[in-house]
């Protein structure tokens, strides 16, 4: 069976579905009032939100061969984690699909792509066995870096940014912004972003 990550995912999963002829199934209930969780601050605390945003449809995945489809793998937290709770839930094999390139390189534009350092795929020299063992998958693939054009239907690629996928970056890469947005918030913001988490988790 072929299930998405909601909601990011699901578009790519019903195309991967279609094309390779395996069965697309909702794997997946998303829980809609938590965020975007590789963006959320500290590893604890993205994997807290990930427990609580999904919950995985065991009728769907149960003794099966799952391929689960995800929009991308950042810093390999968030589907670790989903990988996880999909073998919890009875799937025989988990075969991960990522609807973009691997990460490569930071991103500078705004977008919360991290240092190489923290990149799963920096982190295991691009070597998709070393990744798939790493967040627990039977395989993990990724959308081909130079296919990237066919998306937007332009043939050479114009205007688009992939420089986080390795392609150079568009304009002089700004030196300290990275460092500042990595900085930790103070311990006022700290505490009180703790606090509004854990009155979240009590309602």
């Amino acid at each position: 069976i072929v299930i998405g990550v909601p909601d990011s995912g699901l578009d790519a999963a019903i195309g991967y579905a279609e094309q390779s002829g395996i069965p697309y199934g909702m794997g997946f209930i998303k829980n809609k009032y938590i965020g975007r969780t590789f963006i959320a601050p500290g590893q604890k605390n993205r994997e807290d939100k990930v427990r609580i945003k999904l919950n995985v449809i065991r009728s769907a995945v149960k003794g099966k061969r799952v391929v689960l489809v995800d929009d991308s793998i950042v810093r390999g937290t968030t589907i670790t984690r989903i990988i996880s709770l999909v073998r919890a839930a009875g799937a025989k094999e988990v075969h991960v699909m990522s609807s973009a390139p691997p990460f490569t390189d930071a991103c500078y534009y705004g977008v919360d792509v991290d240092s190489k350092e923290n990149l799963i795929a920096c982190q295991c020299d691009y070597d998709m066995e070393k990744i798939a063992k790493k967040v627990g998958a039977d395989s993990v693939g990724y959308l081909d870096v130079n296919t990237l054009h066919m998306i937007i239907g332009n043939k050479a690629g114009e205007g688009f940014c992939a420089a986080c996928f390795g392609k150079g970056y568009p304009t002089r890469i700004p030196t300290g912004q990275k460092d500042r947005f990595e900085e930790k918030i103070s311990k006022k913001q700290e505490e009180k972003a703790k606090e509004s988490y854990e009155m979240y988790l009590r309602v």
